[in-house]
């Protein structure tokens, strides 16, 4: 065989040159090896795909890949750690996390089957069956079974059925022994006072997540860090092992809340919602030297350990997120600020022209006659005349800043939810007739822990302090050496340092100045049912009518009723606040439907703090015996019933008689009733305070008797016999003097000199008679008197 054909060429068996021949040069090899490079290339190019690839799925797909095999291979459950809990000051527990069992299904688990008809059909069963057991409240839809079916098909691992069930239900359950059923522990949220200061810790979600109150606001703090617990399982499902990390507690709380305070507010502002039948009631106490709040009730409420049946007005927070016009409430602003920028004092007299003024066109008017007052007496009687006339003086703007210093227009800061601003607005938006509107707490609407606040300012000596109600946060527990217990003991040191936000609003001359006021109010005002038994009471009264939604008026029967003040005055231990909204029963005023709530709430923490009387104590028959003299006397008209009729029925007078014709009189305007007997105070603007002449100095001197004509002898006082009938001497006629504008004992000692006797109806000021002044009646008649107070 010729081998070089098989080699072009033939460059593997060069032939050695033959004799004879010429030598000839080697030819030049030529290498062609296409073949060889395209296969080498191939492989490097599949390497390298292949190294790529490698390089893709193991680097950059890896936390991918790993993922994928965890969720097959391994299941991660949540442990959620302990709720912090919430503590009262004397660490008494208002909220803690115990332990419930939650029952939960794992899909598929619960048949072999690979037909979905049959699966679809055993989860149906499945569900029915658990609902039968766990669906004892037909307004919980969670646990219905057409729920459970719905979390059944829509997942394959994990499925919820009920959460935090009684032991009861739990063996139930057990007895069922479905398959893919299975019991679990977890925390569940409990409030072992029920209702107690419900709004204020609010409630806690089935997730462990606050929906409302403390709760909601401390989140954070309170929810704690998850735990994880890692579970292998093979193929079949079965577990291999686990592995687990603690979850970590969230933080304890510890509040300014005394439980005790607080169930007496709660306690008394039942008795007051039976009584009132009103809408709705807040109560607020507050230690006005540091503004912690001791008790915040609120009516109706409801009980967190059942949220899911409390409507959203049940679990709103109406101390912080309701406003409402405070009303006469107010003037302790007007007041306040007025004596601080020294256009008034306590003593220096204000024309209330009657009880009524012009405001920019507006009529505006007292609830009853006012002539002359002092500053203090206007605040008694609660003059809304006067609050304005005090306002006009300082101008919008300082009026503004006083308002804005007592923190009105501006959120608090208190640790609770949902908290707002109030209504005020800027000078700028005033219109004419803003500035008789305000100072006597209209055109402005605030809530009660502003309120409660602005008079804790006043009763701590001027200083401003800003509410709180978290007094610390801890992660120790109650027993730890490291936590005790914050009981509350009055005092009558400001915080040192101030707290942020704290400011001076007024001296502590001025403050000093308005307690004794406020004191008056209770004694001789209209705050007189907020009298207490061994101390001494500040407070002011008011009452606001509400805004018709169907009008855009105010409401003619539907009021806020209110009141707040504090005790002892000289050294206040407590402020309190109260608010009711329309009061249907017993009253609508603040003076009836609130005042008496402070008298038995102040009472009896005043006791319970062991704070030493300031005054003397009562027996209970007197302190009774006291405070029914404050209402109506011995005969009370009905609303209807005549001046006159009392008059005719009191000296027995015939049908005929002349002194049953003449109608009584109304108040009348100050300036036709006392200009005779008033000179200007210089230092005072003449067109709102004058001072009376003293009663010594004769207005109007009498005619001197003509001669040999004998004077008439003095009008002096008739007795009456032993058995108390009204003795009239016909011989002698005497004029009935005016009694309109003068308190009951006034009258008293008047009627008394001028020789008549008098039926008092009513208490307060004197605001009708009969007869009129200067009928001419046979001294020793009784005159009848109508009193009002607001």
């Amino acid at each position: 065989m010729n081998l070089t054909s098989f080699f072009p060429g033939n460059t593997l068996f060069p032939q050695s040159p033959q004799s004879g021949d010429r030598a000839q040069p080697a030819p030049r090899v030529v290498a062609r090896r296409p073949r060889f490079l395209y296969i080498l290339g191939f492989f490097v190019l599949w390497t390298t795909i292949i190294c790529l690839r490698l390089v893709w799925l193991q680097v950059v797909l890896r936390p991918v890949y790993i993922d994928k095999a965890n969720r097959q291979q391994q299941r991660t459950f949540e442990v959620l750690p302990r709720r912090g809990i919430l503590y009262d000051r004397n660490l008494h527990e208002m909220a803690v996390s115990v332990l419930a069992d939650s029952v939960f299904v794992v899909p598929y688990e619960i048949t072999d089957s690979k037909d979905p008809q049959q699966i679809a059909k055993a989860k149906l069963a499945t569900a029915s069956a658990l609902a039968k057991v766990v669906h004892t409240d037909p307004d919980d839809s969670f646990t219905s079974a057409e729920r459970i079916d719905a979390r059944l098909l829509a997942s394959r691992d994990y499925a919820w059925v009920a959460r935090g069930l009684d032991p009861s239900v739990i063996a139930q359950v057990k007895a069922l022994n479905l398959k893919g059923v299975h019991i679990q522990k977890e925390f569940k949220r409990f409030y072992p006072d029920n209702r107690i200061a419900a709004q204020v810790l609010g409630y806690v979600g089935t997730d462990a997540t606050g929906l409302g109150g403390l709760e909601q606001n401390f989140e954070d703090e309170l929810h704690g860090t998850p735990g994880r617990t890692n579970a292998a399982f093979d193929a079949k499902r079965h577990m291999l092992g686990s592995q687990q990390s603690e979850p970590v507690p969230g933080e304890n709380l510890v509040l300014t809340l005394d439980e005790n305070i607080q169930f007496m507010a709660e306690q008394a502002l039942d008795h007051a919602m039976e009584r009132t039948r009103s809408i709705n009631g807040t109560v607020v106490v507050q230690d006005p030297h540091t503004g912690q709040i001791l008790a915040l009730a609120i009516r109706p409420t409801f009980n967190p350990n059942d949220f899911r049946h409390a409507t959203g007005d049940l679990r709103r927070n109406h101390a912080v997120s309701d406003v409402y016009e405070p009303g006469s409430t107010f003037k302790l602003v007007t007041y306040s600020a007025a004596l601080e920028e020294k256009v008034t004092d306590p003593d220096k007299l204000i024309d209330c022209h009657g009880g009524q003024m012009n405001v920019a066109g507006r009529i505006v008017h007292d609830d009853h006659y006012n002539g002359v007052l002092s500053t203090s007496q206007a605040l008694w009687e609660s003059s809304d005349v006067a609050a304005i006339q005090l306002a006009q003086r300082m101008g919008p703007n300082t009026f503004y800043k006083y308002i804005r210093s007592y923190g009105f227009g501006e959120r608090s800061g208190i640790e609770v939810p949902g908290e707002t601003r109030g209504l005020l607005k800027p000078v700028r938006r005033w219109n004419p007739t803003t500035i008789g509107s305000i100072p006597m707490g209209q055109e402005i609407a605030v809530t009660p822990v502003q309120l409660i606040t602005m008079a804790s300012t006043i009763a701590n000596g001027g200083m401003y302090l800003p509410p709180h109600i978290l007094l610390a946060s801890t992660d120790e527990v109650k027993g730890s050496p490291k936590l005790k217990p914050s009981a509350f003991h009055p005092g009558d040191d400001l915080p040192d340092p101030l707290p942020d936000g704290a400011h001076r609003v007024i001296s502590t001359l001025t403050a000093a100045q308005m307690r004794k006021m406020m004191e008056g109010v209770v004694l001789f005002g209209t705050g007189k049912n907020a009298q207490l038994n061994g101390y001494s009471s500040a407070g002011k009264t008011g009452t606001a009518q509400k805004i018709d939604i169907a009008t855009h008026t105010y409401s003619k029967s539907k009021y806020i009723a209110s009141f707040v003040g504090f005790a002892p005055v000289n050294n206040p231990a407590i402020t309190v606040a109260v608010i009711m909204d329309s009061p249907s029963d017993g009253g609508h005023h603040g003076a009836q439907a609130s005042a008496p709530v402070f008298h038995e709430l102040a009472q009896e923490v005043l006791e319970y703090l062991g704070v030493p009387h300031d005054i003397e104590v009562k027996s209970a028959p007197d302190m009774a015996k006291a405070l029914a003299s404050q209402g109506p006397q011995e005969h009370a008209p009905e609303a209807n019933e005549s001046v006159d009729s009392l008059f005719a029925e009191v000296n027995d007078l015939p049908a005929d008689d002349p002194l049953r014709l003449p109608k009584p009189v109304e108040a009348q305007p100050v300036s036709d009733q006392v200009s005779s007997n008033r000179v200007m105070n210089p230092d005072v603007n003449p067109a709102y305070t004058y001072q009376p002449v003293p009663a010594a100095q004769p207005v109007l001197a009498a005619p001197a008797p003509p001669e040999g004509v004998t004077p008439a002898p003095s009008p002096h006082p008739v007795n009456s016999p032993a058995d108390g009938a009204v003795v009239v001497d016909s011989t002698r006629r005497v004029a009935v003097p005016s009694f309109l504008g003068e308190p009951v004992r006034h009258v008293i000692e008047q009627a008394g000199i001028s020789g008549l006797a008098v039926e008092v109806v009513g208490n307060g000021m004197a605001r009708e008679q009969a007869p009129p002044p200067g009928t001419m009646v046979p001294a020793g008649t009784e005159v009848v008197v109508r009193f009002t107070r607001q």
